[in-house]
């Protein structure tokens, strides 16, 4: 194999001889190399095909700045998660899991700690996702000697929700986008206002729906676990969003054949509340 590519002195990209791109790493791997010439295959430790040439580019980009342990450590996850999950996985999540593994321990060095505000649902709704995300936070303890928390196993989960609407699976990124535009337009025109694009209510609620519409595609089935009482609480407390809510249900109803369970009516309304009711505020 030749050197197509020296991201660093450890990692370069070449061809195998189905004329794929790959990205190879080892230690020494490009130390006094050029391009074209040959590799020393004895050194390879850790081979990525990738189907995406532009992928490369972002890796280059990237490991300017990070650590390759970075990419092993996001490459152990992958493959751990494509073993466990039945979805394809889009290679771009080397990419950006090894940006987000490098700013997260850049982050807790600092004494930097975020809280991932969709926790709970993440935690509750991807359940595999985020089993995944715990096992990966044991990696990277593991590999770096530093313990991260739910919070960032949770985003590690969000990344792998987000694969499946991205890359090559544009299907589904079509359903998703038709749904989610579909179920704005509705609070919108039940509101008669425009919603805060740049608020931070606005970010969770799109999240919330995108998480919802890939659901409902993937056909996962909610069991009810919110309580009579609280479902009659919410309805009571945000009772014009919970209108809202019903709205959207007669749509999902009529549209996709979608009845919505008690679960996913009160997190709606939650959401349609805090979207609406704070920008009303402001």
């Amino acid at each position: 194999m030749k050197i197509s590519k020296i991201l660093n002195n450890n990692v370069v990209i070449t061809e195998n001889s189905q004329k794929q791109e790959l990205v190879v790493m080892g230690k020494g791997l490009a130390f006094q190399k050029k391009v074209g010439q040959l590799i020393d295959e004895a050194k390879i430790e850790k081979t990525f095909v990738l189907q995406n040439s532009g992928i490369s580019e972002k890796l280059l980009q990237l490991l300017k700045d990070t650590s390759e342990k970075y990419l092993d450590i996001a490459s152990e996850i992958l493959d751990f998660a494509q073993s466990k999950l039945p979805y394809k996985l889009d290679e771009y999540l080397y990419v950006a899991l090894t940006d987000h593994i490098s700013f997260a321990i850049s982050r807790h060095r600092n004494g930097i700690q975020l809280k991932n505000s969709l926790l709970y649902e993440i935690r509750k709704y991807y359940k595999d996702e985020f089993d995944i995300g715990l096992k990966a936070v044991e990696f990277i303890e593991e590999e770096t000697g530093i313990r991260l928390d739910e919070d960032e196993a949770a985003s590690i989960a969000l990344h792998l929700v987000n694969s499946q609407i991205s890359g090559e699976n544009m299907d589904l990124a079509i359903k998703v986008t038709d749904m989610v535009n579909s179920v704005l337009n509705i609070v919108k025109y039940h509101f008669q206002m425009d919603l805060d694009e740049n608020s931070i209510n606005y970010e969770r609620f799109i999240t919330h729906l995108r998480y919802f519409s890939i659901r409902f595609i993937r056909k996962e089935k909610m069991e009810d676990t919110v309580d009579e009482f609280l479902h009659e609480q919410i309805k009571q407390k945000y009772g014009q969003a919970f209108e809202c809510t019903n709205k959207i249900a007669l749509y999902l109803e009529k549209k996709y054949d979608w009845a919505l369970s008690k679960d996913e009516e009160v997190y709606l309304t939650v959401h349609i509340h805090r979207v609406t009711h704070r920008q009303k505020n402001s």
